[in-house]
């Protein structure tokens, strides 16, 4: 006897499976029940299940379930899943890291602060070094404060006391030959005082555009605020708070960042902490 197949239905008016997309840190989607729309900034796990914050355009959390067909990307129905570790993230084979790269220390407690200190310019670099540095800095007792700019930081220098058992650590955005940070830089030096920089006119820049999704950091005109620049050039709301929230959402770890900034801020972490107390060189040593 011939066998027929029991679902007639037609190809084409069968419905199209809905895809599973990552919700990675930064995509911007729109919830299909409420209309409120943007960009992903973290997952979680709840009883009742998975949840996605997201967060609009006036800087606004808000969670949602996870739920199927429940979100709208580029104007697709979508089903948002919580995006997968990277390789050596979770319980896996191999030693933990911090997201700055190094072995973790399970249970270690943070040291009493350091004399020393590492200083940036403004909260934005504070918020990028705590979030990929933040578990070694504790661990070796390293505080890092931000200055809203070096202008004054000779007198900032002074005022701190630099010594042997207090070494002060600085970085500076947009350090090139012959800039005004240079000539700053240069005037606040000292034996116990080292002054870094990275080549980039802001720390937003430091992010790869590919962590962010964009394919490159747009060219801002010359005279304008580049951050106001940024966020007109990709189609952003002119909102650089929401912007900035945006842009830490997708680092995950040191694998994000540019070079040019990894490698001054390893570099200032040893100096501060080489010769100050539980330092190499220190009474704890």
């Amino acid at each position: 006897m011939r066998q027929y197949d029991p679902d007639l239905t037609p190809p084409w008016k069968r419905p199209r499976p809905v895809p599973e997309v990552a919700a990675e840190p930064g995509m911007v989607v729109e919830e299909v029940t409420t209309g409120f729309c943007g960009a992903v900034i973290r997952c979680e796990k709840t009883a009742q299940g998975p949840t996605v914050t997201l967060e609009d355009r006036f800087g606004k959390p808000r969670a949602f379930p996870m739920d199927p067909r429940g979100f709208l990307l580029e104007g697709r129905v979508v089903t948002l899943v919580p995006p997968r570790p990277r390789p050596g993230e979770g319980s896996g084979g191999g030693r933990a890291r911090t997201a700055s790269g190094s072995l973790a220390v399970p249970g270690a407690r943070a040291r009493v602060a350091r004399a020393g200190r590492i200083y940036v310019e403004g909260r934005h670099d504070a918020e990028l070094v705590e979030k990929v540095w933040g578990d070694d800095l504790r661990v070796e007792g390293v505080v890092v404060e931000y200055l809203e700019g070096i202008d004054d930081l000779p007198a900032v220098v002074r005022a701190f006391g630099p010594s042997p058992g207090a070494r002060l650590g600085v970085l500076v955005d947009h350090l090139v030959p012959g800039s005004k940070e240079s000539r700053i830089a240069a005037e606040a030096g000292g034996p116990d005082v080292l002054v870094l920089g990275h080549p980039f006119i802001d720390i937003w820049a430091a992010v790869k555009p590919a962590a962010v999704g964009i394919a490159a950091w747009p060219e801002v005109p010359r005279g304008q605020d580049w951050k106001t620049g940024v966020c007109r050039a990709l189609g952003w709301p002119e909102n650089t708070g929401a912007a900035w929230r945006r842009i830490l959402g997708s680092v995950r770890d040191y694998r994000d960042l540019d070079p040019g900034l990894l490698g001054p801020v390893e570099h200032l972490i040893d100096h501060v902490t080489v010769g100050g107390p539980g330092g190499p060189g220190g009474p704890g040593a």
